[in-house]
């Protein structure tokens, strides 16, 4: 409605027209809707065009994997074995793989944060039972270490009383 009131045309009569518009997959690259015309001038004049690219990898998006991609792959089980996996990967191929691993990660830590948080529980329920505190553990521990510095202090007291 916004797009009539203020003189926009929407997307689809744009790419219906044979401009240019943006893919909607993955909004990187360029489409074109409507076929070119296959006059042999028009292929001429292209061909002629100092804009031509030669190679028909001129805008592939591709790279070599690297030793954790493929095994990354081959975890993820798009691959069954290291051989399968093609010399050249899509980038898109690769990010899928990595955001795949880092989900499967997020949720092995979550799994393991609430085992974390199970086996506190339960170890407080238990120390509840055997009377343990944490205020009695400390007072233990300052006992021990008065009675410790006191035998230190009759230690010291008598080595300089005996010369």
């Amino acid at each position: 409605m916004f797009a009539r009131l203020f003189g926009h045309r929407p997307l689809a009569t744009l790419c219906k027209t044979g401009a240019f518009c943006r893919s909607h997959g993955t909004g990187m690259t360029l489409t074109r809707t409507t076929p070119l015309p296959k006059t042999e001038d028009s292929v001429k004049s292209r061909l002629a065009s100092p804009r031509t690219f030669s190679g028909h990898r001129a805008f592939r998006n591709e790279r070599r994997p690297t030793k954790l991609d493929k095994k990354v792959l081959l975890w993820l089980g798009r691959f069954k074995k290291e051989e399968d996996i093609p010399h050249l990967l899509s980038v898109e191929v690769l990010k899928a793989a990595q955001s795949q691993l880092r989900i499967q990660i997020c949720y092995i830590m979550i799994a393991l944060t609430l085992l974390g948080c199970m086996t506190m529980i339960i170890s407080g329920k238990m120390a509840v039972k055997r009377e343990d505190t944490l205020l009695k553990i400390n007072a233990e521990k300052k006992a021990k270490w008065r009675a410790e510095g006191q035998v230190e202090k009759e230690a010291m007291a008598g080595k300089s009383e005996q010369p």
